[in-house]
């Protein structure tokens, strides 16, 4: 096998063990693009960060720990409104604040090229952002943006989120079939499945159907290997379709998750909240933080391992930078927002499971003096992620990543 780089060595490392196909999906999508990879690499990342910084003594609070340009978007709530909000808690944990604002103003940076953004614009959205941030972590109300309130972009994307039925969201993922519904294994949303991981997860939704008193609608009708996110990709997920209110317009398509252990909690070290179990850490982090959470979102156990359970929100309810390409002025719109969103965020984090306050949170946000000191560290992070992809690529373009199960 040719030689390859430290960086790629590590990246194998941490992918070890998943699914090998969605796997290959993976490493090709951050072949192809920085940004990409910059979302695949979280763990990565983390090795970049200087361990001496004085951010790192920057209040606690509940954190996404992988805030970036593509973990926002609009779902609908267990009240079925629809919320803009952050979307991605796989590495939530007990953090400094600073630690999702240096990733995110990363992400801007790794993302500028393919979005046409010169060095000065995308410097200028780090700015943004910041701005919208501090203005309100300094209101000290957590808010949040919907679909009356919602201006710009945000109502644009909300709109489209409360108008999309679901008779169109199970036709984006299913077909009939003799008056039944099956999902489409297409490759690019869906994979098969085998028999006995279809068998197990009939077990699983009877079981889950009878504890919640409602059997008949958990009924398994078809499941399929989930294709999704970036980061998580390759890791444990299926689809599965149930009986819902009524066949088959009535169905419902439930996204099971596997749960890995957080990577930005390993990084941080010393004690964090005693979780009864991954998955039980995204969901409760993430009913904390969002305005409303995901319907039906819980912590479940699946084969003997940690799961999160919850109906299937489109992806096509993010945004899609790449249709902002030569657009700052809607970039920085959506940018201000995702300031004031993260900030919401961490506002409803303070206090929970051994945070700081919000006093402490705001006393120190307005200081300016944090602000460089992480526009600083993310810029040189950015440099860091690029030059791993290039290496990455040139690996990869040898033939020196090699995927297995």
């Amino acid at each position: 096998m040719p030689r390859i780089s430290p960086t790629t060595r590590r990246i194998l490392a941490q992918n070890a063990g998943r699914d090998p196909e969605r796997l290959g999906l993976k490493f090709h999508a951050m072949r192809r693009d920085a940004f990409a990879f910059f979302r695949g690499t979280n763990a990565l990342f983390l090795e970049f960060l200087p361990g001496n910084s004085s951010l790192l003594g920057a209040p606690s609070t509940l954190v996404s720990g992988d805030l970036h340009l593509e973990n926002f978007g609009a779902f609908k709530g267990d009240n079925r409104l629809c919320y803009f909000d952050v979307n991605d808690f796989d590495e939530a944990c007990l953090a400094p604040f600073t630690l999702d604002i240096v990733r995110f103003a990363a992400s801007i940076d790794v993302a500028a090229p393919g979005l046409s953004l010169s060095r000065a614009q995308s410097r200028q959205l780090v700015k943004t952002f910041l701005a919208a941030y501090t203005a309100a972590i300094a209101d000290g109300k957590a808010r949040w943006i919907e679909r009356s309130l919602a201006e710009g972009v945000f109502r644009a994307l909300l709109r489209r989120a409360t108008n999309r039925s679901r008779l169109e969201l199970l036709d984006r993922f299913t077909k009939l079939k003799g008056g039944s519904r099956r999902f489409r294994i297409d490759g690019v949303r869906a994979l098969a499945i085998d028999p006995a991981q279809r068998r197990r997860l009939k077990s699983f939704s009877k079981s889950y159907g009878a504890a919640h008193g409602d059997s008949s609608f958990f009924e398994l009708i078809d499941a399929a290997r989930r294709i999704a996110g970036n980061g998580s990709l390759g890791l444990a997920r299926d689809m599965m379709l149930v009986r819902g209110r009524r066949s088959p317009d009535q169905n419902f398509i439930l996204d099971l998750k596997f749960a890995a252990p957080s990577a930005v909690a390993a990084w941080r070290g010393g004690a964090q909240p005693a979780w009864p179990s991954e998955a039980d850490r995204v969901v409760a982090v993430q009913r904390i933080v969002q305005a409303i959470a995901p319907a039906m979102l819980s912590a479940v156990t699946f084969d003997g391992r940690p799961f999160v359970l919850k109906e299937l929100q489109p992806s096509v309810d993010r945004f899609d930078l790449a249709t902002w390409r030569s657009k700052p002025r809607r970039i920085a719109e959506a940018v201000q927002g995702m300031g004031s969103v993260a900030a919401w965020a961490h506002l409803r984090g303070c206090g929970h499971y051994g945070a700081d306050s919000v006093e402490s949170l705001q006393a120190f946000v307005t200081r300016e003096r944090w602000q460089a000191a992480a526009v600083r560290i993310a810029a040189l992070s950015a440099e860091r992620v690029r030059e791993a992809w290039r290496r990455f690529a040139k690996d990869f373009d040898r033939g020196a990543v090699a995927v297995t199960g």
